[in-house]
């Protein structure tokens, strides 16, 4: 089956239509934000130019000028002539030095009303994926939350944390939600690295994810979307404890 395949309701956001305001800013965000997060697959090619324009729903000028940043910002190369197109590029995760300079952008504070919002969203999305997901829609989540227990380098493990959450949203039915979460990893997912290093907690935060599923399976609405905040919620402390340490 291929990527596109499986990743089902996070995808559709991806393309859903972008909002009317600032277009060009908001399709470079949309893109280059699921390209971060590995919604899209390195290498993976992107629709056409009128097919894209037409699912975001903008004209083909402004996603000519969408791509352009994208290019100029690393994240999706062009090739021209028979086989060409627009291709994803996925970036590099920065070194933890850099890693650590953005965190210090953040306040304790700063963190912990981000790890209220996350958690928001999070467990809301649990909630209503308990109450309106079919079987088939958690093979997704299933799938991630095992690559996550595999995993080995530390960019790959935030991906992979930050896509359960995206595809909890999408679990929900729910595009405002999934486009929420992907928006919210764009700023804190490359920070996980700096907290999923351990294999232990690695196998923590895969268990974590197993007990959502497992709830979200049963129709256990509530208990769902405790679990759901509550693992939103170590990360932040965890976060908010490496800030405290810089």
């Amino acid at each position: 089956m291929r990527q596109h395949e499986r990743e089902g309701g996070a995808r559709l956001a991806v393309f859903a239509p972008v909002d009317s305001r600032a277009r060009v800013d908001a399709v470079v965000r949309r893109i280059g934000d699921a390209i971060e997060l590995g919604l899209l697959a390195d290498g993976e090619q992107l629709p056409g130019e009128s097919d894209l324009a037409g699912q975001l729903g903008v004209s083909t000028v402004t996603l000519r000028e969408a791509l352009m940043a994208l290019r100029q910002q690393g994240l999706v190369t062009t090739r021209r002539g028979r086989g060409g197109g627009s291709f994803v590029s996925l970036p590099e995760v920065p070194a933890a030095d850099r890693l650590e300079a953005r965190l210090r952008g953040w306040s304790t504070d700063e963190l912990r009303d981000l790890g209220d919002h996350w958690a928001a969203l999070s467990g809301a999305a649990a909630r209503l994926a308990a109450q309106r997901t079919e079987p088939g829609d958690l093979d997704p989540l299933r799938r991630t939350a095992e690559e996550l227990a595999r995993a080995v380098d530390t960019a790959t493990r935030s991906r992979l944390y930050g896509r359960f959450h995206v595809e909890l949203a999408a679990a929900a039915q729910s595009a405002r939600l999934t486009r929420e979460q992907v928006a919210l990893q764009s700023e804190v997912g490359a920070l996980l690295c700096l907290v999923l290093d351990s294999d232990e907690y690695r196998e923590e935060v895969a268990e974590r994810h197993r007990s959502v599923i497992s709830a979200v399976q049963d129709g256990a609405d509530h208990t769902a979307g405790t679990l759901a905040e509550r693992c939103v919620r170590d990360a932040t402390a965890r976060l908010v404890a490496v800030r405290l340490t810089l």
